[in-house]
Parts: structure tokens; C-alpha cells; sequence
């Protein structure tokens, strides 16, 4: 599928759920309540749609939430879904907490990919952000999964409070075959009361630590990062910097909400309902057909570019976890 703007989408964002055994101040604060059960899409409906998103030419997916691994039976989801004929590539985003204890289960699933969410590594800054005790859990999940075959990110957001962790972050890189994603902080939902780094406050401090670090052209995965590397590295350093450096003219996703809500862009509040669809009790090809005119429609509207830059026109108020972080 091609947009208006001529960006071939291939790519599919999905919430399972809004909820998560953490409380990050910038995503999903302790007074955020939680979606009725009811209200959440089951894994099969998730299914029907992926289905659907495949024969349209989307073959890569994203499994996020809230924490995804909260979910029960979410490695079963992902194998299934893996096992759909043309789907190349699905890969999940947790926060690690239960990582370790379900690896095995991901690598026999067939899981291309795994984002580690790590914004410190110091224990007390860690309960700060977070509001649990964890860091050690997070920790060895990085080091399981270093050791298995599967492709780790870590993903780190950046705040005033812990703009000093760059340095300390970026080492896992050093220590480990993963790559370190620092992401800069943007303003959707809690998000907009907080400020962090830029990229190139970031680059400036790690060209510091590490000398030779030096911009490569790879692509390592179906975002906009972009990636840097060092021999002193065993994996790289890359950036999300949406704010300071607008990547849009290469979007290629949409993001599906654990409520059945099919989202063009992350900045807008437009979405495509498709919940109402899947339980209209459509008999099966009618509905298939239906999900294809609601896919059209979701792509027909993308809009060309956020506006980060200018929050006044951001009409995304929901918190990351309702969206899809």
C-alpha cells in the first residue's frame, strides 16, 4: 500500500494491551486508569486483521503495549501470528521485567527482534522513573538475550533527571552485541510536561567516550533510527530524534491500539475504528472486505508529517500505553 504522499506502508504497530506493571512518569503515571477488559481486542481479532494487513503488503509488526508480557498467553499470539504466510518480520518491545523467564519461548515462537525499554542504570533512578524495584531483572534479561540469538535493541528515553546515564548507557554496547537507542522525549500524552537532550547534545557527549564514533548507513530495522558505530563498540549507538530531526518523508507504519483502533499518526487523534467491524457478527468475507476498505482509508489519511515542533496543534491527548509505545 501507498499513502497520498507516495510512502509504501509495510508496517504495523500493535498494542495488546494498555496495561503494565510499571508506572513510567513520561507514559503511564499512577493515576491512569485502566481499559475494561471487554474493550480490549482478543488475540483473535488481532489475528483477522494481520491477516487482512498482510494481503495488503504489511509484513512487519511490532507487538507493544503497555507491557505485552503481562498479557497471558502473548508468546502464543506472537507464534501464531509469525506463522501467518507473508509475514517476515515480528518483533516485540517490552521493558524486561519478565523477559528472561520467556525467552525460550520467543526463540522457539520464531521472534526476529526484542526492544529492551532502559532509561538508567542506577538501581534508585530506576525506582524513581519507574516506580518498581527491577533493574537487575532488566539487566540480566539484556544479558540473555546478548547470549541468545536474537536481535536486542535497548531503548532508552532521556529526561533532565537522567541525561547523565548517556555515558552509562551506552556501554551496554560495549559490553554486549546489542544496539542502544537513545530516543528523544516526545510530547504525547504526560510526555509533553517533561524535556530532555537533543540528539546532537547526546552525540557530543558520546564522541567524547568514544573518539572514533562515526555515522553509519544501516538499516537495522523498520524504524527511523539512525545508527553510529566505534571500535570500541560491539553493537551501535542509534537515535529517535523526533523532534530535532523530522523523519517523516520515510514513515511507513501505522499503529493498531490494544481497543481496535487502526492510528495513521502517532501526533493525531484520527483513527480508523475497526472493533465495531469485528464484532458485527459479519459472516467472514464480507468482513475481510470491510477490513481492506478500513486499512484503504486509515493509509488515504495519513497525514504528511507530525507536528512535535508546534505541541499546540497535537490532538493526540491519550497516554503512550492507550497508544502503543
Amino acid at each position: 500500500m501507498k499513502d497520498s504522499w507516495g510512502r509504501v506502508i509495510n508496517y504495523l504497530r500493535i498494542s495488546v494491551t494498555d496495561r503494565c506493571n510499571m508506572r513510567c512518569r513520561y507514559c503511564m503515571p499512577i493515576t491512569v486508569p485502566h481499559i475494561c477488559h471487554e474493550e480490549i481486542l482478543t488475540y483473535e481479532e488481532f489475528l483477522r486483521i494481520c491477516r487482512v494487513a498482510v494481503s495488503l503488503g504489511i509484513d512487519r509488526f511490532k507487538i507493544t503495549g503497555g507491557e505485552p508480557l503481562v498479557r497471558k498467553g502473548i508468546v502464543p499470539f506472537i507464534a501464531a501470528l509469525k506463522a501467518i504466510p507473508g509475514v517476515n518480520n515480528v518483533t516485540l518491545t517490552t521493558n524486561g521485567i519478565y523477559l528472561k523467564q520467556v525467552l525460550p519461548d520467543l526463540e522457539a515462537a520464531g521472534i526476529d527482534g526484542v526492544n529492551i525499554s532502559l532509561d538508567t542504570m542506577e538501581e534508585g533512578q530506576f525506582r524513581s522513573i519507574t516506580g518498581v524495584n527491577g533493574l537487575h531483572q532488566v539487566k540480566d534479561a539484556i544479558a540473555a538475550c546478548a547470549a541468545s540469538r536474537i536481535h536486542t535493541k535497548i531503548n532508552a528515553v532521556l529526561m533532565e533527571e537522567n541525561k547523565d546515564q548517556v555515558a552509562a548507557l551506552a556501554e551496554i554496547a560495549a559490553y554486549y552485541p546489542v544496539d542502544v537507542r537513545f530516543i528523544e522525549i516526545m510530547p504525547i500524552g504526560v510526555g509533553r510536561n517533561y524535556a530532555g537532550p537533543s540528539e546532537n547534545d547526546m552525540l557530543q557527549c558520546l564522541t567524547r567516550q568514544y573518539p572514533d564514533l562515526h555515522f553509519v548507513n544501516e538499516k537495522r530495522g523498520n524504524g527511523p533510527a539512525v545508527y553510529f558505530k566505534s571500535r570500541l563498540l560491539k553493537g551501535r549507538i542509534g537515535f529517535i530524534a523526533a523532534n530535532t530531526h523530522r523523519f517523516c518523508i520515510d514513515c511507513n507504519r501505522m499503529r493498531l491500539t490494544s481497543t481496535g483502533q487502526l492510528k495513521p499518526c502517532l501526533c493525531y487523534d484520527t483513527a480508523v475504528e475497526l472493533k465495531p467491524l469485528l464484532r458485527a457478527g459479519t459472516d467472514f468475507f464480507d468482513l475481510e472486505q470491510m477490513l481492506v476498505h478500513m486499512f484503504t482509508m486509515a493509509v488515504s489519511i495519513k497525514p504528511k508529517e507530525h507536528c512535535f515542533t508546534e505541541k499546540n496543534k497535537i490532538t493526540e491527548y491519550r497516554t503512550m500505553n492507550r497508544i502503543g509505545g
